[in-house]
């Protein structure tokens, strides 16, 4: 049975939010959902069995609900597939599946149950957020008719969607966003002709909302951030945590600290598929995150956000990514480079051989530089330097350029790239750039034990240099400035050389 459970610092953060003005600022909650999977996905079930098993998720969430309505928070995210589970064909997803309106039809489903038809879903959904007066943020499947008219529909005669729905503290049905950006596996779903920027106001601001890999796109992550000037993103994912580079909640935490957007991300909790990782994030900090590859457990998060960041003294200003690093010269070495393998990218390396040095890497048009200092060069650890300029190809397409310190696994340099647990090296000194073709960089620092560096040992400066505060040490597992190059990517960012049916 899935229990929740709430570590002192999420409690700590609620006691300060309690006062807040509602007005400019509003409390935030993100639940880490331990979801109830279906035993068998890849045989049809019916719809009374399919709903026994969405109830005794929706029952937990139930729960997870009530404790942070109570505290008074105003918005709930909760992840993507946690109705139901994964790995389903067109065919078996399809008993799970609801019709969901466009919310301009005004619509309150725990007064209306059966105005679209049956739709117990919703209607569990919207009565929650109604009867704890909660903005709720739930990632489920819908279902829409099609025929031979529209040259696109499948051959089973309807399209089907991974979806988001919003209910405000009414029950009303106020946003729908259908997934732009499938992972490669979700071939039960269809991918929507067009790319939806919803957006959605309330008294505390401006929300925008997509899911999961959609954070990687141009459309819609960077258009509702940018053009339709969002405070505050909603995002439910089903993120597997690639390590060293694409774990959840540093790189979440790093699109936040790169767009300079509220991200409120909620992650489904499954250890056995590496699945952890939520956190609630602002522009300039993180504010509480959750990351356990340890239990079995849900976990819920809660913090104080501002409503409107960009009318902040405190927002960050915009940072010439490639300013410092175009500025100097490559700094020489006359040790040679060797390539090594990170989420199947060919990275060119370099490997810090001292304990205080200057290294430069290159690939294509992408220079990294690296100025660092050791508190001791130990000799059971290396670190490399390492840069990536290229279109990703493994589960997606999207072009990146990266500029990387990492540890590597063992003394073998070809470990390097692979998964590690915690180092003992620490670093006095660094910083790190690069001369990126992107204005999209998004940074990272993670320590010992996968634990996010906080704010106040480092920081960014407007040239681009991401770079250590004077007399800290930090144990350093990984550094990144991870770049996206939007222009460069093919037509459609998930689309690779398969084809759904």
């Amino acid at each position: 049975m899935t229990r929740l459970h709430f570590p002192k610092y999420v409690v700590f953060s609620v006691l300060i939010v309690l006062s807040a003005d509602a007005l400019d600022t509003f409390i935030a909650a993100v639940y880490e959902h331990a979801v109830i999977l279906p035993v068998r996905t890849e045989t049809p079930v019916s719809k009374e069995d399919a709903l026994l098993l969405m109830n005794k998720n929706i029952d937990v969430l139930e729960k997870a609900v009530k404790l942070p309505a109570k505290l008074g928070a105003h918005i709930i995210v909760t992840p993507e597939d946690r109705i139901y589970g994964w790995v389903f064909t067109r065919k078996t997803i399809y008993p799970y599946l609801e019709d969901i309106p466009n919310p301009e039809v005004n619509w309150i489903p725990c007064r209306e149950p059966q105005r679209f038809g049956h739709t117990p879903v919703q209607e569990r959904l919207s009565c929650m957020a109604k009867d704890n007066s909660i903005y709720i943020v739930a990632n489920i499947g819908d279902k829409k008719p099609c025929n031979a008219s529209d040259p696109q529909c499948p051959v089973d005669g309807r399209y089907q969607y991974n979806t988001n729905v919003v209910f405000d503290s009414d029950g009303k049905l106020v946003a729908r966003y259908h997934k732009y950006n499938l992972f490669p596996p979700e071939t039960q779903f269809d991918y929507p002709k067009d790319s939806e920027f919803v957006t959605f106001k309330t008294p505390f601001g401006k929300f925008g909302i997509f899911t999961c890999f959609d954070i990687f796109s141009h459309d819609p992550a960077v258009v509702v951030v940018e053009d339709f000037q969002v405070d505050s993103i909603l995002y439910p994912t089903a993120w597997l945590n690639t390590l060293p580079l694409f774990s959840a909640v540093p790189f979440h935490s790093s699109w936040a600290r790169g767009m300079r957007v509220n991200l409120l991300a909620a992650n489904i909790h499954h250890t056995r598929m590496h699945m952890t990782g939520s956190g609630i994030y602002s522009p300039e900090a993180v504010k509480v995150y959750h990351y356990d590859m340890e239990t079995t457990s849900g976990q819920l998060l809660l913090s104080e956000l501002k409503s409107h960041p960009r009318r902040d003294p405190t927002y960050p200003a915009a940072v010439d990514w490639s300013a410092y690093a175009k500025s100097v010269k490559p700094f020489s070495s006359e040790q040679s480079n060797f390539p090594g393998i990170i989420y199947f990218d060919e990275f060119t390396f370099t490997e810090l051989k001292e304990s205080t040095g200057n290294y430069t890497v290159c690939q294509k048009d992408l220079c990294c530089h690296l100025t660092y200092k050791m508190s001791e060069k130990r000799s059971d650890e290396v670190y490399v330097l390492g840069a990536f300029d290229g279109l990703h190809t493994v589960e997606g397409q999207y072009y990146v350029q990266i500029c990387t310190l990492l540890k590597c696994q063992t003394t073998d340099l070809k470990t390097c790239g692979e998964p590690v647990g915690s180092p003992f090296t620490k670093f006095e000194d660094f910083s790190l750039s690069g001369t990126f073709g992107t204005s999209y960089i998004f940074p990272q620092i993670v320590l010992s034990g996968s634990q996010l560096a906080p704010e106040k040992y480092y920081e960014i400066s407007r040239d681009g240099r991401l770079r250590t505060r004077s007399g800290i040490s930090l144990p350093v597992l990984v550094m990144a400035l991870n770049g996206r190059v939007f222009e460069k990517d093919p037509p459609r960012l998930a689309q690779g050389p398969w084809k759904l049916q």
